[in-house]
């Protein structure tokens, strides 16, 4: 019926149910390619957790249509039209009464198109039936958005292929607030003590910094991918990376302005792509403005850290594009953020306390204003690391890149490394 169908996936005890409703996202999901997908549902509860799914940014890139009816529907939608790359198809009925729908679906059926259906019972019998028939997958309702998610994205990752690179963004919620900084230290903390290759992608393109951190000049970058798209792949991507360490890679901005620099919302997605299906970490260096291909990125990153100083138009900033961000991943972990350039002396500041209220977290890190190493460190093309290696400073950085790439539970300012540097800013502020 259906061709290259994959091995399915059902709990090991067959009276507990393989599905979940659990919104969270446990564990990394590679992204949809651009496919068609049509879901048959027989139950509200099923229809709208496969709406949600078609909203996630993982299926950004997919075209999800929704109807009711069944299997029965399914059938009667292809007798007289292509049927799509994914067809979910819903049954509350009998085993007999799937299989029976499933051969009449296989007659009106195109080659290469998966199926993934949705039952309610939870019989291994039944399910090894569908897979001799070649369905994809087989859900036990009810199911969850992640759900979904998991079993349409995982139709399209091979088995034995490399698991899609992990793209973290980095942004500040105001200008000048040392987010490049960050960003630039937490990549190379990544690959030097986490052992995994990375690359740094500089996003602002008129007056990047990654060069400059790196004490790199490279002669081409990011601008001649994305000027010349229709040239992009992996192979012409990698010829534009910059060499930093030997796991630790830099797609530069020019920093020229020998020309304006406008894009459209997609116009970063080829490069991405290809960057994620050769490297296990992508950081992005992104610039502090407002558009819709800042945007996209954020909401499409796996892992988003923002970046805030410890005054109030950091605080309204972050709070706006938190609860964005929130409403736009319903089904991701909410972004995290980091206070920089805390305790600059005689400088009225918004406590840490009163950023955890308002964005209701806490902080990931809170990095004290220490000028004399970030200025030594910039001035020579070096990371903190680089200056002093036993710095508290580089010790954050390298706590950062372990939550941010999932490698450890993420490290919470109320406790450990950051707890007597709290005592201290709280008391300074008294």
């Amino acid at each position: 019926m259906i061709r290259n169908a994959q091995q399915l996936v059902v709990a090991e005890d067959d009276s507990m149910p393989a599905a979940s409703a659990d919104k969270a996202a446990d564990g990394h999901i590679a992204p949809s390619p651009r496919v068609s997908m049509q879901a048959f549902c027989e139950t509200v509860e099923t229809a709208a957790a496969v709406q949600a799914a078609g909203e996630d940014r993982r299926l950004a890139k997919a075209h999800v249509k929704i109807q009711m009816g069944g299997a029965t529907a399914a059938v009667e939608a292809y007798r007289s039209s292509p049927t799509p790359n994914v067809i979910l198809i819903e049954a509350e009925h009998s085993s007999d009464n799937i299989l029976a729908r499933l051969d009449q679906l296989a007659e009106v059926c195109d080659a290469g198109t998966r199926v993934i259906v949705v039952g309610h019972a939870n019989d291994v019998r039944l399910y090894r039936e569908l897979t001799r028939r070649g369905v994809s997958d087989y859900l036990i309702a009810p199911i969850g958005t992640i759900d979904v998610v998991r079993s349409v994205c995982g139709l399209f990752s091979a088995p034995d292929a490399k698991p899609v690179g992990r793209i973290v963004a980095v942004v500040g919620a105001k200008g000048g607030v040392g987010a490049s900084t960050v960003a630039h230290n937490i990549a190379w903390a990544i690959a030097r003590d986490l052992s995994l290759n990375s690359v740094v992608v500089d996003l602002d393109l008129a007056f990047g910094t990654a060069g400059l951190d790196y004490n790199q000049d490279p002669p081409q970058g990011i601008a001649d991918a994305v000027f010349s798209p229709d040239r992009v792949d992996t192979a012409f991507v990698d010829r534009l990376l910059s060499k930093c360490t030997d796991q630790l890679s830099l797609l530069a901005a020019p920093a020229t302005l020998d020309r304006v620099y406008d894009f459209g919302a997609e116009a970063f997605d080829s490069i991405l792509d290809s960057l994620r299906s050769s490297i296990p970490c992508i950081v992005l260096d992104v610039p502090h403005l407002w558009s819709g291909w800042t945007k996209r990125l954020l909401v499409s990153a796996d892992d988003i850290l923002v970046v805030a100083g410890p005054d109030l138009a950091n605080l309204r900033n972050a709070k706006n594009m938190f609860d964005l961000l929130r409403a736009a991943r319903p089904n991701d972990h909410r972004p995290y953020y980091c206070l920089n350039q805390v305790g600059v002396p005689k400088r009225p500041e918004i406590t840490p306390a009163d950023f955890a209220k308002a964005l209701e977290d806490q902080p990931l890190a809170i990095i004290p204003f220490e000028p004399q190493i970030f200025g030594t460190a910039a001035n020579n093309g070096q990371m903190i690391a680089e200056v002093s290696s036993s710095h508290k400073t580089a010790e954050m950085f390298r706590q950062l890149a372990q939550a941010l790439t999932g490698r450890t539970e993420a490290k919470r300012s109320r406790g450990g490394l950051l707890t007597p540097l709290l005592a201290k800013l709280m008391k300074r502020g008294a």
